[in-house]
């Protein structure tokens, strides 16, 4: 059975997989950075639906980018993870 980082590996030599890949970068980094204030954070998905007032689909349906975070979800997510959201606009074809 392939894992899902050697198929992305050997799909990333096919400039239509990679551009429809480099597009969706921003939700990319974002569900990263959800999971990762989540960890930081010692919590499991239930524990941190429970403090946002979710259910733990809801969170894994985030963490995996199939579900679009609203701001305000964003700001809850935020205040469980004791973090502060900071949201920001940068040049197109800034590589930051």
């Amino acid at each position: 059975m392939s894992k899902v980082r050697d198929l992305h590996r050997q799909w990333r030599h096919d400039p239509d997989y990679q551009a429809a890949y480099d597009a969706l970068k921003p939700e990319f980094d974002l569900a990263r950075s959800m999971i990762e204030a989540r960890r930081q954070a010692s919590l499991t998905q239930e524990q941190l639906a429970q403090l946002m007032g979710t259910t733990q689909s809801v969170i894994a349906r985030l963490e995996s980018g199939t579900t679009r975070p609203s701001t305000r979800t964003l700001e809850k997510l935020a205040q469980a993870t004791r973090t502060r959201l900071t949201i920001r606009f940068e040049a197109a074809g800034d590589a930051r």
